[in-house]
Order: C-alpha cells, then sequence, then structure tokens
C-alpha cells in the first residue's frame, strides 16, 4: 500500500513539470533571441510556471491527505497559487501582444497556464465546483488574450484547449485519489477483522480456561474440605482424599498447558504483525521490515518471535515513544531482528540491564539455546535499541528453545503479560493474530 501510495503520488506531482517542459519552453512562434522584450517576457513566464510546480508539489500532499479525510487544508496556502495563475496569464497576453508566440503555440501555453493549480485544486472541491471554477479560468483567459488583441479561430479555440486540461486534470488526478482511498479503506477494514479475530480468541481462551479449572478446582476444594474433616476424625480415608486431589491437580496441569499451548508458540510472522497492530493502535508508527522471515527454521522463527512480543510489550511499557522500527535481516549466516524506538527513558535503560521484571533475561535464556544473543540498551538520539542474533550455520531442526516450556509445565517468560493485561489506555496486549491458528 506504501508503495502504491507513492506511485500515486509521484506520478500526480510529475505532471505539471511534464506539461510546462513539453508546452511551455519550446512552442514560440518565432525566434525572439534577439528580441529583448519577447525575449524577457518569454522567460519571465517560464519561471513563473516552474514556480507553480513547486508550489503544486508542495501543496499536493496536505490536499491528498484532505482528500482522504485525514487532515484539513489550510486554504491560505491557495493565495500564492492563485497570484501565479493570474500573473502566468497576464505574462502571456503580453507575450502575445508584442507579437512573441502565435497560433499553436499560443494554445500550448493557454493550456499549460491553470495545470499546476487545478491539480491541487481538483482534490480540494467537489466536481462540480471544480468544473464552475474551469470555466471561470477559461473566461479569465479569453478575456486577457481578447484585450491583448486575439481574434478568431486562435480566440475560439483557448476555450476548448483551457477547458481541455482541466478535464484532463480531472479525469486523471482525482480517479487515481478515490482509488487510494478505497484501498486504505480496505486495509483499515482487513486490519479490523484481524483485531476482532483477536479478541474472538481471546473470549474462546477465557471461556476454555473457566471450563477447565473451574470445575477442576470446585472439585479440589470439595475434597480437600472432606479430607479435613476425616482427618479431624482420625479417619484413614483422608488419605484416599489427599491422593484424590492430588491426581486432579495433575490432570489440571495437563489440561491447562493443553489450552494454552496455542499461546505460548510464537510465531514470528504472525508476532511481527501483532506487533505492529498493537503499537498503531496506540498511536506509534510502527515500521516492520522482514526479509524471508518465514523460511527460517522453526526453531529460529519461534524464539525471534518471543523477542518480538517481548520488545513489543516493552515499548508500550517503558516511555512514550512516537515511531518504532522492527527489522528483520536474514542472510545465509544469521538472523539478526532489531527492534528501535524513540522513547528510552531511565525505566527503559533499568529494565535492559537487567532490572526487577525485565523479561530479556528468559529471552537471552531462550536464544542462548540456539547459540544465540541479545543486546538491549539507549542509542543515539534518545533512541532506545535491541537486537536479536541467531546464528544459522549448522543448527538442526530440532533444536526448539520452546520445547522445554511447552514440555515441562509451561512457565512464562520472566515479564511476559498474559492476555487482557492492560498496558497503555485503550489498549490491550494479547496473544495476537496467532493464536487464530493455535486452536485445539
Amino acid at each position: 500500500m506504501e508503495r502504491i501510495d507513492l506511485y500515486s503520488r509521484f506520478t500526480i506531482s510529475s505532471m505539471p513539470w511534464i506539461f510546462t517542459l513539453a508546452w511551455q519552453g519550446a512552442p514560440f512562434d518565432h525566434d525572439i533571441r534577439h528580441e529583448p522584450l519577447p525575449l524577457t517576457l518569454g522567460v519571465a513566464l517560464l519561471i513563473v510556471s516552474v514556480a507553480q510546480c513547486v508550489l503544486s508539489n508542495r501543496n499536493l500532499s496536505p490536499a491528498y491527505e484532505h482528500y482522504l479525510r485525514l487532515s484539513v487544508f489550510p486554504w491560505r496556502r491557495m493565495l500564492a497559487p492563485v497570484a501565479l495563475l493570474v500573473l502566468a496569464i497576464g505574462l502571456l497576453a503580453a507575450l502575445f501582444g508584442v507579437d512573441g508566440v502565435h497560433g499553436s503555440g499560443l494554445l500550448l501555453m493557454a493550456l499549460n497556464a491553470p495545470m499546476a493549480l487545478v491539480i491541487t485544486r481538483v482534490l480540494l472541491v467537489p466536481v462540480r465546483r471544480f468544473m464552475i471554477e474551469s470555466l471561470c479560468l477559461t473566461l479569465l483567459t479569453t478575456a486577457a488574450l481578447a484585450a491583448a488583441g486575439l481574434r478568431g479561430g486562435t480566440l475560439a479555440g483557448v476555450v476548448p484547449c483551457t477547458l481541455f486540461g482541466c478535464v484532463l486534470v480531472l479525469i486523471s488526478v482525482r480517479p487515481s485519489a478515490w482509488s487510494m482511498s478505497v484501498m486504505w479503506q480496505a486495509e483499515q477494514a482487513r486490519d479490523i477483522q484481524a483485531r476482532l479475530a483477536v479478541a474472538e480468541e481471546r473470549l474462546r481462551f477465557g471461556r476454555d480456561m473457566h471450563d477447565v479449572l473451574g470445575r477442576n478446582l470446585a472439585v479440589i476444594a470439595l475434597k480437600s474440605e472432606l479430607a479435613v474433616e476425616l482427618a479431624q476424625r482420625g479417619r484413614s480415608d483422608a488419605v484416599d482424599q489427599m491422593v484424590e486431589v492430588q491426581r486432579i491437580a495433575r490432570a489440571s496441569q495437563q489440561e491447562v498447558r493443553d489450552v494454552v499451548r496455542g499461546y505460548r508458540e510464537a510465531d514470528l510472522i504472525t508476532e511481527l504483525a501483532g506487533a505492529q497492530g498493537v503499537l498503531s493502535a496506540a498511536g506509534i508508527e510502527c515500521v516492520v521490515s522482514a526479509d524471508n522471515g518465514d523460511r527460517l527454521p522453526v526453531p529460529v522463527q519461534a524464539a525471534l518471535g518471543w523477542v518480538v512480543r517481548e520488545a513489543a510489550t516493552n515499548v508500550l511499557r517503558h516511555g512514550d515513544p512516537r515511531r518504532c522500527v522492527i527489522r528483520l535481516d536474514a542472510t545465509a549466516d544469521a538472523a539478526v531482528l532489531h527492534v528501535e524506538n524513540d522513547g528510552a527513558t531511565a525505566t527503559a535503560a533499568a529494565t535492559a540491564s537487567g532490572g526487577p521484571g525485565s523479561g530479556l533475561a528468559g529471552l537471552r535464556e531462550r536464544l542462548g539455546a540456539l547459540d544465540g544473543s541479545l543486546e538491549a540498551g539507549p542509542a543515539e538520539g534518545g533512541r532506545f535499541r535491541l537486537t536479536a542474533t541467531v546464528p544459522l550455520d549448522g543448527l538442526e531442526e530440532a533444536r526448539d528453545p520452546g520445547r522445554g516450556s511447552r514440555d515441562g509445565g509451561g512457565a512464562a517468560v520472566p515479564g511476559m503479560r498474559r492476555p487482557g493485561s492492560v498496558v497503555s489506555p485503550g489498549v490491550v496486549v494479547g496473544p495476537g493474530p496467532g493464536l487464530v491458528e493455535g486452536r485445539r
């Protein structure tokens, strides 16, 4: 989407320059290099056209945002383009008046004169108002040339030529902007759909945990009370009841492991997408770049997925960042994950050094199982940087750093938050989109 948006903006920005270079500099009726006044007027008109292009490019981005309803265009920025347009029409009429341009060259210059202004204007007003303004521009151009002495078919040709330029802008620029708005809305809809899937998975997770633990804990409580009463009476049946409590507790542990296995198995690609969605929802600009992340060995993806999850949590918990960059560089020798944000604080520095509640120690253990390393700390410019490196030489597929946690009782990584933990106002960090694929 970003590339398509950039391509569309670049295409629209280049339009006034193409028209100026093609139609403004060349079509003089005869050689005016030895005629000072026409030459001066022609050069002045060319300079004004270049200035129009520069202002058009500067105003294009806020006009684009205005069309997409992301911001309001400051209307005072239209004063300079309108003044340059009036000046361009006046210079064109003066150039014709001193016999500096004739015929088809004059028509092309008349067509090009309002081009830079209408490219911005077409994104700011409705189509009907734009057509009315185009007619007014046509009348203004025609009246100025008529006042300079233009008559006959050439004067009549100024009207369709000027209108053609405005209509050309209308049918090329506005549909492009409309297509981009539809694509961005579709992108937002997909993001909302993903968030709804995560919310649904959280509800399922909560229901499963309640169903598994609710009944078993009630049975354990009842049998424990019965064992106490039997023990107080000196009955040997109390031992049997406690053995049954032990059996139910062990069975509950296994059932809980089955429920949370989908949560505890981190997947790199889904964790990257989840981190970007959560940070964006918190008002943090998040840029994710992953090269061949889906081609890494499964153990490496699992380990780096935990790094992404913990790093995103720490970004929300520590400091007030505005931008976060997550970049994965995968080569034949190693996979390197960089997480950098501009909200470094003293708390973040203490966390990086292994302070209380830090989850980085657990991440170092996971990466250490793959001979990897983790570095975290403040960087230049008030930023905080985390770098995880995992070598890929001689890595065996069977070496899974998360296997111990899945098979050995499911101890959580220190500092990792559980589903539903609120880390920022209005933002809930959950298991991420990966849970949708982790259904039992």
